[in-house]
Parts: C-alpha cells; sequence; structure tokens
C-alpha cells in the first residue's frame, strides 16, 4: 500500500469497561502513534449505544491532536460519525476497531476424545479470540443428562463442534449432535435468530449431522479441523468463527451495528469495509505479523482483572497457540489466584513478613473493589507477588495446552484412539524463545520497569538469550487489527510506540552445585567499555545498557549448563539494551526452588531485589 494512501489511522478497542482510542500518522517518512484518548465504553445501560463511548474517545483524540499542532481545523467527528475518508485537516484514512465488550465471544466447543479432536477445536476457538465455556466429549465421564443441561445454562455465543477424522466412524460424532438438538440452546445475545453451530468434524457424517440440526441451528459446515490424526487444520474453522462472530453476535449488542458502519480504509486502493475483530484475536494477530516480519519466536501475556491470556508462535512452522485463564485476575478472580497456588506460593515472592490473615485480607479487599491501586508500598509488593503467581499458572495451562498433536505415534482409526489417547510433548522451548513480552495492567502500569522485569523473570523462568518488552499503553489490539490492512504501519508502531524494550535476560539452565561458576560473561557494551565477571550460582545481576543498543556477548556456561548453544558451549552473540539493561540470572534449573524457611529466603530476595532496583531501600534493609 503506498504511504499516500494511508497517512492518519483512527483505532479503538471496545473494552469491557474502557474504550481506547489512538491516532497513527505516518510522519517524517515513518509511522507513529501521535495521541491517545479513552472514554467509558457504552455498551450497557442507560446508554445502550457502543459508538457513544467511541465518539467520546474519539473527540478527546481531536482535541489533544489539535493541541498537539496547534490547528484547530482539525476534525475526526461530525454529525456523531467519524469522518472517512481524508480531506486535508477533515478526517482520516481509515477506521478500525477491536471489540471485548459484553464479555467478547463466548464458546463452547465438542470433540469424540478430549484431548485429541476436543482440544484442536478448543484451539481453533481460542486463536478465533474466543473464551472456550466448556469443552464436551465423548469421553469425558459426564452422564448425557449433565452435559445437555451444561449448554443449556452456559448459554454460548455459537458451538464449535469436530470429532473423528475424514472417513472413520461416525457413531460418536452423532452422539454428540443429538445432545446438542436435545438441549435446544438459546443464544447469549437477542432471541431473534438461531444459535450458530460449526461443524468441523467427519466428512462422513455431514449428512447425519445436517439431518439432526439444520431445523434447530444456524448450522455451518466446514472442513475437518483433524481430517487425519497426524494434521491439524484450524485455519478454515478459525474463518467460520470471526464471520459468524461479525454476522451474529456483534449484530445483536447494542450500536455495533452503527460501528461496523464505519470501519473502512483502502484496500488495493479502494475504500473497503474492515471487519472488527475480537480484542484477543487482535493481539494474537499481532503477534503472528511479528514472527512473520521479523522471524522470531513470541510469547506474550496479557493479566487483566478477570482472566490471564497467554500467546505464543513457536516452531519453525510458525505454530500460534492461545490459551485463556479464566480464573486467573488480579481483581476479580484474585482470590482465584489464592486458591489455585496457596498462600506460601504467594509468600514466598514477600520479602518481609507478613501476617497471613492480613494477606488474605487484602486480597478479599482486592476482589470486592476491583478498580483500587495499592495505596502502601507493602500492598505493592504484596500484588506483584500475587501476580507472580497468576502469570506461572497462567503459563503453566498454556505450555499443557501448546503441544504436539496427541494420537500421533502410529497409525489407526479414531474408533481405537478413543479408549486411550496419547501425550503429545509442549512446544513451548524457552531457550529457543526470542522475545518475551509482558501486558496488562499490573505489568504496564508498575512504577518501575525493572518491577515488571523481575515479574517476567520469576513467573516465565526464562532460559537461554530472551529478550524483554512490555507493551505500554495496551495498544497491540490496535495494531494487531491494523495489520490486516497496513502490516508495515503496525509493525513500524509496535516497535516504536507500542513496545517498551527493557532489555534482555541471560539465563543459563540446568543442574550445578550452589558453590561453582554458574556463567563467565565477557561484554562489551556501546561505548566501548568492557566487562567480565565469573558470576556464581544463585546470582542475579544488573548491567546498564541503553535502548537501541546492543553489546557484543561471549557466554560461557558453568559445567552441565546450558546458555542456549548446547550444554557446555560457549555463545557469542549480541545483547539488546533496554530500559532496565542486560540481567544475568544465574538461580539455574528450572523451576528454581526458594528456601522454605524465611530466614534463608529473605535475605536471597532482598539481595536479587537490591541488584535490579525493584523497590525503594526502606524496604529493602
Amino acid at each position: 500500500m503506498a504511504n499516500e494512501q494511508l497517512t492518519r489511522i483512527i483505532a479503538t478497542d471496545c473494552g469491557s469497561t474502557t474504550t481506547k482510542a489512538i491516532l497513527i500518522e505516518y510522519v517524517d517518512g515513518e509511522y507513529r502513534q501521535t495521541v491517545r484518548g479513552e472514554a467509558p465504553t457504552t455498551v450497557e445501560a442507560p446508554l445502550n449505544d457502543v459508538t457513544k463511548g467511541v465518539i467520546n474517545a474519539v473527540q478527546e483524540l481531536e482535541e489533544l491532536a489539535r493541541m498537539k499542532y496547534n490547528n484547530p481545523a482539525i476534525r475526526f467527528i461530525e454529525n456523531e460519525e467519524i469522518i472517512i475518508p481524508r480531506n486535508g485537516d477533515v478526517g482520516s484514512d481509515a477506521y478500525v476497531s477491536t471489540s471485548s465488550a459484553g464479555g467478547g465471544l463466548q464458546m463452547m466447543v465438542t470433540g469424540v476424545v478430549a484431548k485429541m479432536t476436543g482440544e484442536s477445536a478448543e484451539r481453533a476457538a481460542l486463536g478465533a479470540g474466543a473464551i472456550v465455556m466448556d469443552l464436551i466429549a465423548s469421553n469425558d465421564q459426564r452422564p448425557n443428562h449433565t452435559k445437555i443441561e451444561r449448554i443449556r445454562q452456559l448459554r454460548p455465543d455459537m458451538i464449535l463442534m469436530a470429532g473423528g477424522v475424514d472417513g472413520g466412524t461416525t457413531k460418536h460424532v452423532a452422539e454428540l449432535a443429538e445432545l446438542v438438538a436435545a438441549a435446544d440452546p438459546k443464544p447469549r445475545l437477542g432471541q431473534s435468530y438461531r444459535l450458530p453451530v460449526i461443524y468441523a468434524g467427519n466428512i462422513k457424517a455431514v449428512d447425519i449431522i445436517e439431518e439432526t440440526l439444520k431445523d434447530k441451528t444456524d448450522l455451518i459446515i466446514t472442513e475437518n479441523i483433524r481430517p487425519t490424526l497426524e494434521r491439524e487444520n484450524l485455519g478454515p474453522a478459525r474463518d467460520k468463527i470471526h464471520d459468524l462472530f461479525m454476522e451474529h453476535v456483534m449484530q445483536q449488542a447494542p450500536g455495533y451495528n452503527k460501528l461496523m458502519s464505519w470501519t473502512r480504509g483502502p484496500i488495493d486502493g479502494k475504500l473497503a469495509h474492515i471487519d472488527i475483530m475480537p480484542t484477543p484475536a487482535a493481539v494474537g494477530n499481532i503477534m503472528k505479523k511479528l514472527n512473520e516480519e521479523e522471524n522470531i519466536e513470541v510469547l506474550g501475556v496479557d493479566i487483566g482483572g478477570a482472566t490471564t491470556d497467554v500467546f505464543s508462535v513457536f516452531t519453525e512452522d510458525r505454530v500460534f497457540n492461545r490459551t485463556v485463564s479464566a480464573n486467573l485476575g488480579m481483581s476479580y478472580s484474585i482470590s482465584n489466584v489464592l486458591a489455585s497456588t496457596g498462600l506460601p506460593n504467594i509468600l514466598r515472592w514477600v520479602p518481609f513478613d507478613i501476617d497471613e490473615n492480613d494477606l488474605r485480607n487484602m486480597i478479599k479487599n482486592k476482589m470486592i473493589r476491583p478498580t483500587t491501586i495499592p495505596a502502601k508500598l507493602e500492598e505493592l509488593v504484596l500484588e506483584q507477588a500475587i501476580a507472580k503467581e497468576a502469570l506461572r499458572l497462567a503459563f503453566e495451562q498454556h505450555k499443557e495446552f501448546a503441544v504436539t498433536l496427541k494420537g500421533t505415534q502410529k497409525s489407526r482409526e479414531i474408533s481405537e484412539a478413543f479408549e486411550q489417547s496419547t501425550s503429545g510433548a509442549t512446544i513451548v522451548n524457552m531457550l529457543t524463545l526470542d522475545l518475551l513480552v509482558g501486558s496488562g495492567g499490573v505489568a504496564s502500569h508498575a512504577p518501575r520497569r525493572s518491577q515488571t522485569v523481575m515479574m517476567l523473570i520469576d513467573a516465565f523462568l526464562p532460559e537461554g538469550v530472551t529478550r524483554l518488552g512490555v507493551d505500554s499503553i495496551f495498544m497491540m489490539p490496535h495494531l494487531g487489527v491494523l495489520a490486516e490492512i497496513s502490516p508495515q504501519a503496525a509493525i513500524e508502531v509496535f516497535n516504536k510506540d507500542c513496545m517498551i524494550y527493557m532489555g534482555t535476560c541471560v539465563a543459563p539452565v540446568g543442574k550445578i552445585k550452589p558453590d561453582k561458576i554458574a556463567l563467565t560473561a565477557e561484554i562489551e557494551l556501546p561505548g566501548g567499555e568492557k566487562w567480565k565477571q565469573e558470576i556464581p550460582f544463585g546470582e542475579v545481576r544488573l548491567i546498564p545498557c541503553p535502548v537501541d543498543t546492543k553489546a557484543k556477548a561471549l557466554l560461557k556456561p558453568g559445567r552441565g549448563l546450558d546458555v542456549g548453544a548446547g550444554k557446555n558451549q560457549e555463545l557469542e552473540t549480541e545483547l539488546y539494551g533496554g530500559v532496565v539493561g542486560i540481567v544475568l540470572d544465574t538461580r539455574g534449573r528450572r523451576p528454581f526452588v526458594l528456601p522454605v524457611e524465611a530466614g534463608a529466603r529473605v535475605p536471597l530476595l532482598k539481595k536479587w531485589m537490591r541488584e535490579l532496583d525493584i523497590y525503594p531501600a526502606e524496604i529493602l534493609k
């Protein structure tokens, strides 16, 4: 796309509570995010019109742009509508939007074997930006009446049905269809249409599915998600989910018809409609674009008040995975974090003594007052300790889900696999990971960037050499939908304005005795200064290295350790600088184990935190 066609872009993200708007402009030969506005989302009563919040957020953009350029003629809105196309100072060249207002896209999925076709269906739904409310499988041990009642109670936006390899047995797929028909499910939003059901299973069962469901649901047939045990085919199902999200779910939400008529931009030289994307799908999209454009493996996390999303693109095949930990968050779901991990796991990250009842009270207060922020330094420390555990648990769930295909060890029919499935191995390999990205309030708005660095390192335990970044203002959804019309603009803004690069973590991994040298690092900093140290096991060191610079490094792991080149192999590489710098972490084996006794653990925590300048000195005495 010629840059003269796309010089001013407005992008919004309609969240559950806040609608965020950004202005992207082509300035001095590059795309930059110039101003930002926000307003409360208005999808619910009393306004019941999502476009009201969008107009309010874009009006703030308009006012800020006038101030920035000292130009009162700048105008983005006319007659309560965003102006497209642009004419001089008036209007913009494109308007794009994402949405998770009204709870986002909520789905149920079905599969014959929970750990095989069921899991493939989950991957398809999650990759399309949905929250998977439940998986109904033939082998999930629940009685049929319980499954039917579950479908009725949850009232999803749509159902994705998978099951069976092409040409295999149709018995279990037919039984799943009968369950859905018996439930006769009603959609969550609106009563004027039938619930969309996407069938992406054994093509041999299509006639049976149509006979059972076509009169009770809006049935859509697409290609099999799992045509063979050895191959996954998620693209067609994801495309259908997105299409139905636009055609059915979005049209039922208040004001979305009007909003959809606004989203336009130049495609192939002509002004065309641009689909609204579910917010998580847009975040996943920018992750995939980054992987494609820069050929790097990426792992990202968005930790919110109610849920934590983890995204990854790993392996040479660019396999994308997304998981939603719907019970792990920092406000509404903070009590679930405590219940899932237990008090000892939270307290192990706290560098001072605290009464357990005080911690429980703090967690309960946060749950019932979700918009509050820490008022005391001690509360901030506790919140970040809880965040480490929420991130760790969400990542563990992601690793269990991002796996090679199950059931592919030998050639067999699906009917044989029904009784006994085999587990795939996770494709998440931290030694090959290039970039780890944090997002969400607790990560993006930490008072010190070093606090975000330590949360990411302690929760994800990066291995080898890993660059660390944080989304400055949660701009990734805007850029994910923008990438559909201009990957160049999306990637440029991502690197220059969205992503704050905090530095690089170097972490040799493996078993080593506590008194041994874990890493010998020879580093030449950008100004020519040379730094060389032998770092024993169990240390954390920080080397300041500015943003947008690289340091040349020769890294020699201790005996039995691996820093990314293989066990006992030295690595010559370049380390990216950042607002924090280069972190050398020799705490070794993953996961590392902290001492149980506070008398031994607290001094260690304080030493590491002092080295990275995590908290003010008074709390680390």
